[in-house]
């Protein structure tokens, strides 16, 4: 234990928690491998500067209890896999063309010393489940993630084989104070996965989401995401082309009152020819709250040629003292490409503002009307049994703030 104690310099309360919980678990190369890059730095804090916005030490001086938060796509049918406290259930009832796989042992983890927050996630979740997709899966695939006591560790990969596609819909629910999720897609040729997820509003904890989505020949990936934030919490999502004719869409919405947090971080490399990347991020923020968006587009020399890709974010600052950080990238060493990005963040309108009130709404109910319709785009490409639910999840909070 002392040994392990060294490998983190300064360790707080929450960080020699972690480092027990590693003692506890079998001796495992890789396992080790992921915890030494995350013990690197520890906790990710201010001094790492992609995590400048987002301080998990400074958040979690210690681990403790929090509240589990309901479901909001509880009643959309699937199967359903529930993940907790590394440990998980509903595998055994998986549709034809699916199939699981339990790995006790651990699991490698590309680029870990990157992700530290996946890192700890790969290196503290008790077993690994391995699911691969063979052919076309028509219904929607429900994964909940929640937990309960300190903190609770969850890993899922995807396998998805040539031809094959799935619509995932998670739902992060917490009940840890620290509740780490890490997702791995592997999209082989002409492979389709559409992810969609929600993370309900939590301010006794803290969410470290992280998912890597790796395409192959015209693979199609789509990711949309609807966030409330929490004391602290953060979706990241790094995307890989590998190979010619990829094509990735991430979208995203965030809604944070005061005492949230809520930080979407994203890392998309182009490194085959002709890939496509359509990026857009819409938020709203009010006092007290905190938003953050990093995204980066890579574009290699050479392999990267004819990239075709897009960042756009958009931020509400809907009352003074609201705060959003943003910090687009574009990194191109190829020239001949198709790349472009925007960052605004404003007020609402205040003509439509004064329009709606002028015909006798009030102004909670305009001001409400123009933010939903703000997100709204950003939603618009989430799975169709999920999209009316992330709807009325951001029309009840404005309905109350």
């Amino acid at each position: 234990m002392s040994a392990l104690k060294d490998l983190i310099r300064n360790p707080n309360a929450a960080e020699l928690d972690l480092i027990a919980r590693y003692a506890e678990l079998p001796n495992d190369g890789r396992r080790e491998r992921t915890f030494q890059a995350f013990a690197k730095n520890g906790l990710p804090h201010r001094r790492m500067e992609a995590w400048r916005w987002t301080d998990f030490k400074a958040a979690l001086p210690e681990l403790s209890g929090a509240t589990r938060q309901a479901d909001p796509f509880e009643e959309i049918e699937g199967p359903t896999l529930v993940f907790s406290n590394g440990g998980v259930s509903g595998d055994d009832a998986l549709p034809e063309g699916m199939r699981s796989f339990r790995k006790s042992d651990g699991q490698a983890l590309g680029g870990a010393e990157e992700l530290p927050m996946g890192a700890i996630t790969a290196a503290l979740a008790a077993e690994t489940l391995m699911i691969e997709v063979t052919d076309p899966i028509d219904v929607p695939v429900r994964l909940v993630f929640t937990g309960t006591g300190d903190a609770s560790f969850s890993r899922v990969v995807f396998v998805v084989r040539p031809g094959a596609s799935i619509s995932v819909i998670e739902s992060h629910i917490g009940g840890a104070s620290l509740n780490g999720a890490l997702l791995n897609f592997g999209l082989q040729k002409g492979a389709r996965l559409d992810r969609t997820l929600i993370q309900p509003a939590a301010s006794d904890q803290t969410f470290a989401i992280t998912a890597e989505a790796h395409l192959d020949e015209e693979a199609h990936y789509q990711q949309t995401a609807l966030a409330f934030g929490a004391k602290l919490a953060r979706i990241e999502t790094r995307v890989h082309h590998h190979e010619t004719g990829a094509e990735a869409i991430l979208n995203a919405a965030y809604l944070a009152a005061a005492g949230h947090h809520i930080d979407f971080t994203s890392y998309v490399r182009h490194g085959a020819v002709a890939c496509v990347t359509d990026q857009r991020t819409k938020g709203a923020v009010l006092d007290g709250g905190t938003g953050v968006f990093q995204g980066k587009f890579h574009v290699p020399r050479h392999v990267g040629q004819k990239t075709d890709a897009n960042m756009q974010h958009n931020a509400l600052l809907l009352e003074e003292g609201a705060v959003v950080n943003a910090k687009p990238e574009l990194e191109i060493y190829a020239d001949d490409v198709e790349c472009a990005h925007g960052n605004t963040c404003g007020a609402l309108d205040a003509e439509a503002l004064f329009y709606m009130r002028q015909r006798g709404i009030p102004e909670s109910v305009a001001r409400a009307l123009l933010t939903e319709a703000f997100i709204s785009e950003a939603l618009d490409t989430a799975h169709p049994s999920a999209v009316d639910r992330l709807r009325e999840e951001a029309q009840g909070w404005l309905a109350t703030k």
